[in-house]
């Protein structure tokens, strides 16, 4: 388990008009979480690779780029090679997962592998063994705002019993409904690092929000 949590701000509830601003807003966030939706696989449509390689420039958080679309096998490393520090595919779009994580190493990224609520963890552990991040969904993926689901811990905990136990080397992620009243029960199950959106972006202070979250998930993880 990595030294303290790791607070990953999602600008999915930031202002889109000004995305540089609201990096800098957050600066003191360990990543900076990007949701790219493609209105195929999820029922939404944010932003795609030249938004990501603008926010490049523009902050120098690490990029954590969810990808929520069809076909991750074709687009998945264009974001590696643009310089995202971390890219997630969803194990239900992708053809080849294993490739996938090979190929977004090769171009310098840390590999994602993201399940939603309904995806059971067990079929894919041995997967998991060639990816750096596991992303466990607490809502369905699509939009944000939406109240977190607590039993998808049961997943976290087995993520982190392998981890643990050194069947699997990887930070154990969570997003979806994180914020001040859901946070401690997540970093109980063991997430490492810790997705929030409205939570961060709809605080007065969105810098100040990031360590308060911060230090209540340090305060309430398994050791």
């Amino acid at each position: 388990m990595s030294q303290s949590p790791l607070i990953a701000p999602s600008i999915l509830s930031a202002d889109f008009a000004r995305l540089g601003e609201e990096a800098a807003a957050v600066s003191t966030a360990d990543w900076l979480h990007v949701d790219v939706m493609d209105a195929h696989f999820v029922p939404n449509l944010t932003l795609g690779l030249p938004v990501v390689q603008s926010l490049l420039k523009a902050t120098d958080i690490p990029l954590d780029c969810h990808l929520m679309i069809d076909d991750p096998d074709r687009w998945a490393v264009g974001y590696a090679e643009a310089g995202a520090y971390n890219v997630t595919v969803h194990v239900e779009a992708a053809a080849d997962p294993v490739r996938i994580a090979r190929d977004l190493r090769a171009a310098g990224a840390k590999a994602g592998l993201s399940i939603k609520p309904g995806t059971p963890l067990e079929p894919y552990t041995e997967v998991l063994r060639h990816y750096d991040t596991l992303l466990v969904m607490s809502v369905e993926p699509g939009f944000g705002g939406q109240s977190f689901m607590p039993e998808v811990l049961d997943k976290v905990r087995t993520a982190r019993r392998l981890v643990d136990t050194g069947h699997l080397t990887l930070v154990v992620e969570i997003d979806g409904g994180i914020n001040a009243d859901t946070i401690e029960q997540a970093a109980e199950a063991g997430v490492d690092c810790f997705v929030a959106g409205s939570a961060v972006y709809g605080a007065q202070d969105p810098g100040k929000a990031v360590e308060a979250l911060r230090a209540q998930a340090a305060k309430h993880r398994t050791r």
